[in-house]
């Protein structure tokens, strides 16, 4: 089978090849399961370049979400049928014709979803309604979060509005305000003019913003510290542009602001069978109603991998970018 590996730590877009492997064969308690789609994430990329904080062995195998078709059962799973479509987001070394997976870890795709909109289930939309849930807000109280137009932020602000929440988005280009305008997401402020500040304080009416999110690091980590209240919590959700966050002390000491950070994958596996099944729940309950929408930018297959790690980084781009065998 085809399989996207890397030799060595890198930019995606240099190392990643297509290697031929020997076709899995489960173990007790593992299913195979045929590849239909994955989309690449910001953390697939980084364990690429070798600095996330799941390191793999070389030459290493990528991707961790999918949507596929159980291919094979190993011994003892009863809960999964051969040719049932499943969906996982934590399973590592999907960007292949086949891998192999946890039969625990599999989620059952409902008959009417899209393998596009599948494939991006569990990892991106799971881990912005369990980031809510980590914020403990309640209706009729303000979030600012950067990088708005991103896939977690637009998810944050789509999944957010629907449980009452005012969320303020911030992004650093004026056309994505326009861009977002345009999928029903408001409230979006850019950071590159003078007045930014100005629009948020009019946004808000100078209600107090009592949580912040930062996805980017560097100077945004201030732009989002700088907007909150007293007592507030900021949360550190990624690092997409600088792995050290410019933060002023001043708002640290005299607001009392907390600074937590947020991993999808600790969260998730951290969290009890009870509140895990209530938040897919609601996701399920906002892709029918289509309060969340999960749209693609491209679709490349395998062998394009380098091409499409391109794509994924392309500045302006709306939705995930694919892989399909």
């Amino acid at each position: 089978m085809r399989a996207v590996t890397h030799p060595v730590f890198g930019e995606p877009a240099d190392v990643l090849e297509t290697t031929e492997l020997p076709d899995p064969t489960p173990g007790a308690g593992e299913v195979r399961v045929r590849l239909l789609a994955s989309p690449i994430h910001n953390h697939d990329l980084w364990t690429i370049r070798g600095t996330y904080g799941f390191k793999p062995e070389l030459p290493a195998r990528s991707g961790t979400e999918a949507v596929g078709v159980v291919e094979e059962l190993g011994e003892g799973v009863e809960n999964l049928q051969v040719g049932q479509r499943v969906a996982t987001g934590g399973t590592f070394g999907v960007w292949a014709e086949q891998f192999i997976a946890r039969a625990a870890t599999l989620i059952p795709v409902p008959e009417g979803l899209p393998d596009e909109q599948a494939a991006q289930l569990v990892s991106m939309p799971f881990s912005a309604i369990s980031l809510i849930d980590f914020l403990d807000v309640k209706p009729g109280d303000w979030i600012v979060q950067n990088a708005a137009n991103g896939a977690v932020g637009r998810m944050v602000a789509q999944m957010g509005r629907a449980r009452g929440l005012n969320i303020l988005g911030l992004v650093r280009r004026s056309a994505a305000v326009t861009e977002l305008a345009e999928q029903g997401i408001d409230r979006v402020v850019a950071v590159d003019t003078d007045d930014w500040r100005d629009k948020v304080a009019e946004i808000t009416g100078g209600a107090p913003i009592i949580a912040g999110v930062d996805s980017v690091g560097g100077e945004s980590s201030g732009h989002v510290l700088s907007l909150l209240g007293e007592n507030a919590t900021l949360v550190v959700f990624g690092a997409m542009d600088a792995p050290v966050m410019q933060l002023a002390s001043g708002p640290v000491i005299f607001r009392h602001i907390t600074i937590k950070g947020f991993w999808g994958s600790k969260v998730s596996t951290e969290m009890d069978a009870a509140t895990r099944g209530r938040l897919f729940g609601e996701l399920a309950q906002h892709l029918s109603s289509g309060v969340l929408t999960l749209p693609v930018s491209a679709t490349f297959p395998l062998e394009q991998a380098r091409d499409a790690a391109r794509a994924s980084l392309t500045a302006g781009r709306v939705g995930k970018v694919l892989l399909r065998p």
